[in-house]
């Protein structure tokens, strides 16, 4: 069975009285445990369609299953829910809660799910990613590697069967870059969790065991890499 499956994803906007198309018909399915890119130049949709597939925003037409659960025909709070059970999160800009510290910060989605040893997980996953002794500084009081850092600590606090990362290295230099992607795929690997990865780093891209190609809101190409064919 499938984790995520993509059924004619359209995708339109009005603008000055004309539609917009961002996305066309894109369908596309991922097992559960793959690594899986999008990459594309900028305005070609892949934002966009990452938005749909994780349940932020909702297709024109055309249907998402994640987890074998068909995200639109939930409500807002019903796909809130699914997120929160099944998903994390990784941004560019790393979408840290200012006034919380980094230990609350990954405390947040423990703390949602009602889990009772919220504080020593969080902690634990802070250590994990080589901040155990940054817990309580605010996010201004780190560098941008630390933030997504503790943005990835947060994200693996679910447990969730599929991570979405959006541009993870976008804000990051070269060889803090390194650092995180090297830990993404580390604990990715250990979690066994599927990774859904936006970037236009090909590099990056070519990390992943398969690759899509959106252009002008078209799936273009869709090509298995070295690391399928060597995990198979």
């Amino acid at each position: 069975m499938s984790i995520l499956r993509a059924e004619n994803l359209t995708k339109t906007y009005q603008s000055g009285g004309r539609t917009l198309t961002v996305l066309n018909s894109v369908s596309f399915e991922i097992q559960p445990g793959d690594t899986f890119s999008i990459v594309g130049p900028s305005g070609s949709g892949k934002t966009t369609l990452l938005g749909l597939c994780a349940g932020l925003d909702r297709a024109s037409s055309g249907s998402i299953y994640l987890n074998n659960i068909k995200l639109d025909t939930l409500s807002e709070d019903e796909r809130a829910a699914v997120r929160n059970q099944y998903v994390g999160f990784i941004f560019q800009n790393f979408q840290l809660l200012p006034t919380l510290t980094a230990l609350e910060n990954v405390m947040v989605p423990l703390e949602l799910r009602g889990e009772k040893r919220a504080g020593k997980t969080a902690q634990e996953l802070l250590e994990r990613v080589g901040l155990g002794q940054r817990g309580h500084h605010y996010p201004t009081q780190l560098s941008g590697g630390e933030q997504q850092r503790v943005s990835l600590a947060r994200a693996f606090a679910n447990r969730p069967k599929i991570l979405f990362a959006d541009e993870p290295t976008g804000n990051l230099d070269t060889d803090t870059s390194a650092n995180v992607v090297d830990l993404i795929f580390e604990l990715n690997r250990e979690a066994g969790t599927t990774l859904v990865l936006v970037t236009h780093d090909l590099e990056l891209a070519s990390r992943t065991q398969r690759i899509i190609r959106i252009k002008g809101g078209n799936l273009v190409s869709d090509t298995l890499t070295e690391n399928r064919i060597t995990t198979n």
